[in-house]
């Protein structure tokens, strides 16, 4: 897998430390919903069961990057 700088530094925070590499890829491999930022980065989620969140991943634009990923609070699963 792909990453930033960017994402090497915040992978390291207390609220994103848990977050499993095979989750990302799970979310890159198979989103629920995908949506692209004017900057042309990209939004995927996807909900990880074991924890029963929804992850969002955010890619560069070569859709292989890894910018930055978290546990989207406000993402309910609807498919809008």
């Amino acid at each position: 897998m792909k990453t930033t700088k960017y994402f090497e530094f915040v992978k390291k925070r207390s609220d994103r430390i848990e977050i499993k590499d095979a989750w990302i890829q799970r979310v890159m491999d198979n989103p629920e919903k995908e949506q692209a930022q004017k900057d042309g980065r990209i939004r995927l989620w996807g909900k990880i069961d074991e924890v029963g969140r929804y992850l969002r991943v955010v890619l560069l634009a070569d859709r292989e990057t890894v910018h930055n990923v978290f546990f989207d609070r406000n993402f309910r699963g609807d498919k809008s």
